[in-house]
């Protein structure tokens, strides 16, 4: 593997390690302050509405100066925002902290123009894409673990080896990480304004359809997500221990999918426009089982999780990196970031609100948002369908 991808991979595993030490971790940090449950949650929801503003920026930026600079910039704040935050003497400097990490999260988005620019075809995107996408899901598995193991030192301190951490990809990234993106897009003024992307977003005919399947597919999995705990608790009595078990082994079928299975398997005999719509099944599945609220059920509906997020992530994602300008990748990319960072400040809000109505009501959501995935990506899938049946005849 060459060495620009290494470093990229473990950016981004970095990155998420990071991410992964907040779950377990930060309520018992923050309520440390005598923060409330609401301000715990809000805390979350800040970074994420931080990130739903700088993605599409600075992938755009990316596109004009280049993804070596962006990326050292944005590694370099998400250092100082773990240290920020484990530092705080107060709920502000708290909130202050995950807003400047969140003001940085710019680094998975660039990470992907970073591979997308290093591909030589289309499979070798999808499968580099798919490395990152499998390095994620490792990255998820450890940093809950690690955020556990150095909480017996002190609430603070996995923070600040998350800091740590992201100073030291600074330093690796600014001395072994070369410039990839040549071509760039210098003759358009850019926009500061961070809705631009999201607006030329839904002006552009060709991805619109692809960015609404990647928002059914945000709802669905950020709604799910955020009342899991919850849910295996008050049905099946699950405690912390098993429910970070299930976790860790939904991040293991990840794994799985998106390394050996993807490249094996999936783009072997299947091809992209047909994994798309199977995905959202298989998902769509996946939420119907865990309404009957059977556990044997459950655990099926946990591999179907597993194998339909994987594929469809790596599946969307690539989709949109080939369709796109190639001036403009790295702004399209950042897109998809920005999206996901809107869903997950609205996902958690309406989840919440329906498990108090009833415990299964989230996942009946979920199933409803996929369906309505499903039937873009059919309707797409037939669209290209005719168009080469036309260019066939021709």
């Amino acid at each position: 593997m060459r060495k620009e991808k290494i470093i990229i991979i473990l950016t981004v595993l970095v990155d998420v390690i990071g991410f992964g030490i907040v779950i377990p971790i930060l309520p018992f940090y923050v309520t440390e302050f005598g923060a409330s449950a609401f301000v715990v949650t809000t805390m979350f929801a800040s970074f994420s509405l931080c990130s739903f503003f700088s993605a599409p920026l600075l992938g755009a930026l990316s596109d004009r100066v280049g993804r070596r600079p962006i990326l050292i910039v944005s590694l370099l704040t998400t250092a100082i925002g773990w240290f920020v935050f484990a530092s705080a003497t107060s709920i502000p400097l708290l909130f202050l902290g995950r807003a400047i990490d969140g003001l940085a999260a710019g680094n998975f988005t660039i990470a992907q123009s970073y591979l997308v620019d290093l591909s030589k075809d289309d499979k070798e995107r999808t499968a580099s894409l798919g490395i990152i996408g499998a390095t994620f899901g490792v990255g998820f598995m450890l940093g809950p673990l690690l955020g556990g193991v150095l909480s017996k030192v002190s609430h603070a301190f996995p923070f600040w080896i998350a800091g740590g951490m992201a100073l030291a990809n600074t330093v690796t990234a600014y001395y072994f990480l070369p410039e990839t993106h040549k071509n760039r897009e210098t003759r358009t003024p850019l926009n500061f304004n961070p809705l631009a992307p999201l607006v030329r977003a839904f002006l552009d005919s060709k991805l619109r359809p692809v960015y609404f399947s990647w928002l059914m597919f945000m709802l669905a999995f950020v709604t799910s997500q955020s009342v899991f705990a919850l849910f295996v608790k008050d049905v099946f009595g699950f405690d912390s221990f098993v429910t970070g078990t299930l976790f860790t082994s939904v991040g293991i079928i990840v794994a799985l999918n998106q390394t050996l299975l993807l490249k094996r398997f999936w783009l072997k005999f299947f091809r992209e426009s047909t994994l798309q719509p199977m995905m959202f099944a298989t998902l769509t599945l996946g939420a119907m089982l865990v309404t009957t609220k059977s556990l044997q059920l459950f655990y099926i509906s946990l591999a179907l999780f597993g194998t339909g997020q994987s594929i469809l992530r790596v599946v969307i994602t690539s989709e949109v990196a080939g369709s796109s300008d190639p001036q403009k990748k790295g702004e399209t990319l950042g897109i998809l970031s920005a999206i996901m960072s809107a869903c997950m400040v609205v996902g958690p809000l309406v989840s919440g609100a329906l498990f108090e109505f009833h415990n299964t009501l989230p996942y009946f959501a979920g199933a409803f948002y996929l369906l309505i995935g499903l039937m873009v990506a059919l309707r797409k899938r037939e669209q290209v369908s005719a168009q080469s049946q036309e260019i066939a005849v021709k």
